[in-house]
């Protein structure tokens, strides 16, 4: 296999819009761009099939955030997320994502996904924010079929099973991007006038307690794909200092609290107390609760449903056996767990890397443009705090029609055979390496480093460890030796990884301070420090050096 693609033949695909992941934000990206202008050629890049790609993969059960009219307004959604972020956010993104969340909700019903409604015909509404209620049920096993569906109708091009390697940055923009084919190991050259990036998060970030590399929480085939290239690219990034640590069924990485919690479930120790804050606090909250429980001998702590009425349960299992990860079902049933009488017992997750559940990622405006010219960002991959599903598609339509505008203005440019030859040689070095080191091995010894010096409870003493980690198996990395497309394909991520887990490391370092819960706990530093850190970290590749460079940028006044 390794003899027949030595060589990654190059395959050139122009683009006037060129959009790099099929998930929710990058199908919303693509429909919106082809709506603009029919015109245009709008090409996606993804690294899956695209009716099954991205973080949803099926379906949701709900939009986190619409601010239906007359039921919950902009401005509570702002002042909500102020509260959960402790002031460390742009508030004019949250406050775009609410203006237009119910918008998205109406198109989301003409493609054909239902909204349940009461007996009085209104939406079914539950309040998770601190002040609002935005949550909106929604009964949609296959959203990502129905994303597709769009996509497909308008005929855009998709390049399936090709994972985007590295960015065609110059001069402070950005000209499209280089991709892998993991079926014909064709080196996908892709220049294009306008670039929207919509990867996903660093889901395969920390390592699992199974021990499992694909056994997360988030999809495992997001990477940190998207921060790495952006940062290699020269945009700016923020919020790799906030570690998403969620509490979990143990053994069943999947969604809980937000299910169960809004319908009446609690969280509970050992000795049968409430554990956590209120919703409005978010998980991050309950976290910081749980980390302090177990080492106060109150552990397990457990998700205590045993009180809820009849309908209630049937309810919760409705939504925990049905759209996201119907195989719980089968999960609860061999262990004999019955919400009635049994409590679930929860436990710590590992950390990664997101804006959808957090507030990682690319730096964006209101219009979804990043620091480089002609690149754009929407969803997990792009700094939009805690916005969920909602911020993937209304971010995902802003980028797709400015990046349609933009397109307009340009022809399309050249590509620098330097670049993707470099590119080429990177990629090829790993399959013309002999007895050198497996990637699932480098994979699973890197996360370790992850778990051990990045997850929180951080100190100044781990995280310059993890650096020096980080140092070694950069060195060691080249050795990394790939059989066949599919490990060349894993081996391009440990490069993602990688970087992540240097910004990561490198923004906790700089954030003197804990805030966050448990997301940025530091045992050095352990109270929260307004004066010194209402701020945001941002991070960036020098051009000049190479070197990543780390500042901070004032928060606006109406973040306070």
């Amino acid at each position: 296999m390794v003899t027949q693609i030595l060589e990654l033949p190059e395959k050139i695909v122009p683009a006037d819009v060129l959009v790099v992941g099929g998930g929710s934000a990058g199908c919303m990206a693509a429909i919106k761009a082809k709506d603009a202008d029919p015109a245009l050629k709008v090409v996606v890049m993804e690294k899956a099939g695209l009716s099954r790609s991205g973080a949803i993969t099926m379906g949701m059960d709900a939009l986190n955030v619409v601010a239906i009219p007359g039921v919950a307004s902009p401005e509570d959604y702002v002042e909500s997320m102020a509260t959960a972020c402790e002031g460390i956010l742009d508030p004019d993104l949250c406050r775009v994502e609410a203006e237009r969340s119910f918008a998205v909700l109406k198109e989301l019903e003409a493609w054909g996904v239902h909204f349940p409604r009461d007996d009085s015909g209104r939406y079914r509404v539950h309040q998770v924010h601190a002040k609002g209620s935005f949550l909106v049920e929604m009964e949609a096993p296959d959203l990502k079929k129905v994303l597709a569906r769009q996509v497909a109708r308008r005929g855009i091009e998709v390049l399936e099973r090709t994972m985007a390697t590295r960015l065609l940055a110059e001069g402070g923009a950005v000209n499209g991007a280089i991709g892998l084919d993991t079926r014909s190991g064709e080196l996908v050259v892709c220049p294009a006038k306008a670039t929207i990036l919509t990867t996903g998060c660093a889901g395969r970030f920390g390592l699992p307690k199974s021990g499992y590399l694909y056994g997360t929480y988030e999809f495992p085939g997001n990477a940190g794909d998207g921060y790495s290239m952006a940062y290699r690219a020269g945009a700016e990034l923020t919020g790799f200092e906030y570690l998403q640590i969620l509490p979990l069924i143990k053994d069943f990485n999947g969604p809980s609290l937000y299910v169960a919690q809004v319908r009446g479930a609690r969280v509970v120790n050992a000795l049968g107390e409430r554990v956590g804050g209120s919703l409005g606090e978010k998980e991050m909250v309950a976290m910081k609760a749980i980390y302090h429980e177990t080492r106060a001998d109150r552990a397990p702590i457990y998700l205590d449903m045993t009180h809820l009425p009849e309908e209630r349960i049937r309810e919760i299992e409705a939504v925990m056996f049905g759209s996201e990860r119907p195989t719980r079902r089968e999960f609860f049933k061999a262990r004999g767990i019955d919400f009635r009488r049994d409590q679930v017992e929860l436990h710590i997750t590992e950390p990664y890397l997101c804006g959808g559940h957090g507030l990682t990622g690319v730096v964006i405006n209101t219009e979804a443009e990043t620091s480089l010219k002609g690149l754009y960002a929407s969803g997990d991959v792009a700094a939009v705090p805690w916005q969920y599903l909602t911020g993937a598609l209304v971010f995902g339509a802003i980028a797709g029609r400015n990046a349609a505008k933009h397109a307009a203005t340009r022809q399309t440019p050249a590509v620098n055979q330097d670049t993707i030859q470099a590119e080429r040689e990177r990629l090829l070095r790993h399959l013309a390496a002999e007895d050198g080191i497996k990637p699932h091995v480098f994979e699973y010894k890197l996360r370790r480093i992850v778990n051990d010096y990045i997850a929180p409870p951080k100190s100044e003493r781990k995280l310059k460890t993890a650096l020096w980690w980080i140092a070694r198996f950069r060195r060691d990395l080249p050795r990394v030796q790939a059989q066949d497309l599919h490990e060349l394909m894993r081996t391009a991520e440990l490069y993602c990884i990688l970087d992540c887990a240097e910004l990561s490391a490198r923004a906790s370092l700089e954030r003197r301070e804990s805030r966050w819960g448990l997301a940025h706990y530091r045992i050095d530093h352990p109270e929260r420090d307004d004066e010194n850190w209402l701020k945001h970290v941002i991070l960036r590749r020098d051009p000049d050096t190479g070197e990543m460079t780390v500042t901070t940028r004032p928060i606006t006044a109406e973040a306070r």
